[in-house]
């Protein structure tokens, strides 16, 4: 007999899967389509913490829970800061936010992945609704604004045989290479390009004047910012011809189109920038709130379910933690000696904190920091539900099987509020409040309630119902020396977990050997890396995969301009043998 949970993975396609006598099948209803992505295919392979630690030697289960207590009291409440990553997608894992927030406990806010781009989606938009699969299924032309669906999104391709494929993108991926269209432009350009195409597209009265007049307005004003750009030396610093400008528009003109964006394209300073810009040339194309048509970004995963947990509480930045402010830090489901920029930083900091306490399923650099760690039983082992932030699905995530090893979310939560006198419902409370969000559509699948089909169908979600479009360009032509650095994810692992790279990508036409150590070096630090040849690569472009150990040596301890997002491509970086 079958058991049906859900995949706990930080990815795009949240798919649903079958448990059966130990081995991961895929859903073939819905968007899962009955296969699995190698990360889940190969999930039960991957090594898992096995048995607590504290300075080096293993003990019990109990003991570790004993020395977690004995920490917490020994630190006062405002010196412990809970530091939990997004890595793991399930709802229940804000339990511990209840334990940290109610004790009286430092949270964080901030985002190390897609935070810039989001806050570009609510200054236009006024709030952050994605267009889900199914709608993309239905579309015309599928364009591909860095992202690789291959790595990243796989249940798209079957959706997309057939469609027109158009792809953006410093790489050429293999989206790329199957593409009636490649823009292979230089990165951080996005927004000159999503600007200079708005612009053509005014001129060559492509624009859906009926839905602008009614929706947005003010698109006359932005098309008289776009004339601030030069058109000659725009098109140089991209690296983009006029003509594809044109082939471009003819195909995407009076077409249901998708944009399918990626999180690469707001890594920098004015990510908001980039995603507004996006958004606004898929407003002057009337593409919002129409079926097959829309712009799929990271939606709010959260959107319309509300937390039944405390997490009021004072917090810091995730991307700029200063943990040396703290005697206590919790880790959970996360690797800040890895995941977070300026990595020389923060092993600096954390080296300062007494106590650090590691929570999670896999060894990282931050587990073997750590003074204390608790294993986390995987999903396969406990309940949860689990949202999406590329779907408007909700899937349940019960316990399949049984494990001695590790400690749940909620049952770690549920001894500390037992331990310190905090109140805490039951597990099966907390379920039935989710589930009490999830209806069942037509096909015969779970949605979470009163989310639109197509989103902004009437109207924005803005003070007057209309996209607000940018008043003015922030950002300038870079004309910094150095080579541009692309931290894409990899196809081997997801963020510091599983088959982590350990190379720097090059051009060969630069010279560097295949296979020879290279120093990679930024303004804020340097890396020794392994060179792996890709001439898919631009050759201004060093592709150095999310995950690979140091690679945020070389990324800055700064924030995005409208939000509190990291950077991590915003610094070039030099290569010397």
């Amino acid at each position: 007999m079958s058991d049906k949970t859900a995949c706990p993975l930080d990815c795009y396609d949240a798919c649903e899967i079958l448990f059966d006598n130990h081995k991961l099948k895929g859903v073939k209803e819905g968007h899962t389509q009955g296969f699995l992505c190698p990360h889940l295919n190969h999930y039960e392979k991957h090594a898992t913490i096995q048995m607590p630690r504290y300075k080096g030697e293993e003990i019990s289960l109990d003991a570790a829970l004993q020395k977690l207590k004995e920490i917490i009291e020994s630190s006062p409440k405002n010196k412990i800061l809970h530091y939990r990553g997004s890595g793991n997608f399930g709802l229940m894992q804000e339990v511990t936010d209840h334990f940290f927030a109610s004790y009286g406990a430092v949270l964080t806010e901030g985002s190390l992945c897609d935070g810039a781009g989001e806050a570009g989606v609510i200054e236009g938009r006024g709030s952050n609704k994605t267009m889900p699969i199914h709608e993309i299924a239905k579309s015309e032309v599928v364009v591909f604004w860095g992202r690789n669906p291959h790595t990243t999104s796989s249940h798209l391709l079957p959706l997309i045989k057939g469609k027109t494929i158009i792809v953006i993108d410093p790489i050429k991926t293999p989206i790329a290479k199957m593409a009636d269209l490649h823009i292979q432009l230089k990165p951080h350009t996005d927004q000159f390009l999503a600007m200079l195409l708005a612009r053509f597209l005014h001129i060559e009265n492509g624009c859906d004047e009926e839905f602008l007049e009614k929706y947005a307005s003010g698109y006359e004003e932005y098309y008289e910012l776009t004339q601030n750009l030069r058109i000659k030396a725009v098109l140089d610093q991209m690296d983009v011809s006029l003509g594809q400008l044109g082939d471009f528009l003819r195909l995407v003109k009076e077409k249901k189109v998708a944009f399918v964006c990626g999180v690469g394209i707001q890594k920098y300073h004015n990510g908001a920038d980039v995603m507004r810009s996006i958004d606004a040339l898929a407003a002057m194309l009337g593409l919002f709130g129409k079926e097959g048509c829309g712009v799929n970004y990271l939606g709010a995963s959260r959107a319309n379910i509300s937390s039944p947990f405390v997490t009021q509480s004072k917090r810091v930045s995730k991307v700029l933690t200063e943990f040396s402010s703290f005697e206590t830090v919790f880790v959970q489901g996360a690797n800040p000696l890895s995941q977070m920029p300026d990595s020389n930083r923060v092993r600096a900091s954390m080296e300062g904190v007494k106590n650090v306490v590691y929570f999670g399923l896999f060894e990282n650099e931050t587990s073997e920091m750590a003074d204390l760690v608790i294993p986390a039983k995987n999903f396969l082992y406990k309940n949860d539900v689990r949202t999406s932030y590329s779907h408007n699905r909700i899937s349940f995530m019960p316990k399949v099987a049984e494990t001695d090893v590790g400690i749940s979310e909620y049952d770690l939560s549920a001894y500390l509020c037992r331990e310190f006198g905090i109140a805490l419902e039951s597990e099966e409370f907390y379920i039935n409040h989710f589930k009490g969000f999830a209806v069942q559509k037509i096909d015969g699948l779970l949605y979470v309630d009163k989310r639109e089909e197509n989103p902004y169908s009437n109207g924005f979600d803005t003070k007057d119902g209309e996209f607000v479009f940018l008043d003015e360009i922030g950002s300038k032509i870079d004309e910094e020396e150095g080579m541009y650095l692309i931290t894409s994810k990899s196809p081997t692992s997801l963020n510091s977990q599983f088959y982590r790279q350990e190379s720097a990508y090059l051009h060969s036409s630069l010279g560097f050997r295949e296979g020879e150590m290279v120093s990679v070096t930024s303004a804020s630090g340097s890396v020794r890396l392994v060179v792996r040849h890709n001439n898919d690569l631009r050759s201004d472009c060093v592709l150095i995969y999310s995950g690979t150990k140091g690679v945020n040596n070389l990324t800055p301890s700064k924030h995005a301009l409208s939000a509190k997002s990291a950077i991590f491509q915003e610094n070039k970086v030099e290569v010397k043998r």
